[in-house]
């Protein structure tokens, strides 16, 4: 390990600015400093590397073969520095950010606000990441997640996005075939399409008039995909809780009606999640306030 310290940094550029301005009084004009100081830095850092960089005289200042090495990689930390200051000073965020949510949350939400997203940061590039099992955001380095609920790890930040609560919905198929059902006996005599996420109780809970109602259908279909089980849902296969603003359009083409729609389930959240409030990327907290203004699931 070396035992140059960071202090050896500052030394190096100020070497390097010595050599380009070609004495030290110059040099201690342009860095704010007095020329004694400046050769004394000089003579430090020869010291730290044990070799002489410069030959002094009343006249010039003379590179020696070290100190022309030297020289190169100073004026390479001149570039570097250069390089972060563009960077830290650049306003318009750019670089990429990775997102993930479930498939219809993609499709159906974030997909129409894709455009105006793009056209207000055309330098930050998107990495979606379609999944309908939770990704471990910080393990899997991802920026940013659309879910449901708010995280129990206190490692992550929440905002809230969205509330809205699930409802009944079949299709005119299942309707016509076993009619709409007037009594919860009725109700839970159909066939159901359940998310995989509820089968470890079997149950479905909703609430009428605040009373809870609770079913247990004895015909299941499970799927661990919110957007198949819309389209199973479509298809006749059983009636589905699902959310008004995920099948809006559905409904709106006669290929979903809502049946008992005195029932609702709980309030669920829709929240923006993310690693930590600290020190969050240009990019990202662009990104993160366009999906808090954008009304996503509006």
């Amino acid at each position: 390990m070396s035992t140059i310290d960071l202090n050896a940094l500052k030394l190096l550029a100020i070497f390097a600015t010595v050599v380009d301005v070609g004495s030290f009084a110059q040099a201690a004009r342009k860095l704010a400093t007095s020329r004694s100081r400046v050769s004394e830095q000089v003579s430090q850092l020869e010291t730290m590397l044990g070799v002489r960089l410069l030959q002094r005289s009343t006249r010039q200042l003379t590179l020696t073969r070290e100190g022309r090495d030297i020289l190169a990689q100073a004026h390479s930390l001149h570039a570097i520095l250069d390089d972060v200051e563009v960077l830290l000073d650049n306003k318009e965020p750019h670089g990429m950010v990775s997102i993930t949510m479930t498939h219809d949350t993609a499709h159906k939400f974030l997909l129409p606000k894709l455009p105006e997203l793009t056209a207000r940061y055309p330098k930050i590039q998107l990495n979606i990441i379609v999944d309908d099992d939770k990704r471990d955001i910080i393990n899997d380095q991802i920026d940013l997640a659309i879910r449901v609920g708010f995280p129990k790890d206190s490692a992550l930040v929440a905002r809230q996005l969205h509330q809205e609560c699930f409802k009944l919905y079949a299709s005119p198929k299942l309707i016509a075939l076993h009619g709409l059902p007037s009594k919860d006996t009725q109700l839970n005599q159909l066939p159901w399409l359940l998310l995989e996420q509820a089968k470890s109780t079997g149950m479905t809970q909703f609430y009428r008039g605040g009373e809870a109602v609770n079913f247990t259908p004895t015909q299941v279909h499970w799927c661990n995909s919110p957007m198949l089980l819309q389209q199973m849902t479509v298809a006749g296969l059983g009636v589905a809780q699902l959310l008004p603003s995920t099948v809006k359009q559905e409904v709106e083409h006669g290929e979903l009606q809502m049946i008992c729609p005195e029932l609702s389930s709980e309030q669920l959240v829709f929240s923006l999640v993310y690693p930590s409030r600290k020190q969050i990327p240009p990019r990202t907290r662009a990104v993160i306030d366009y999906l808090l203004e954008a009304n996503l699931f509006g």
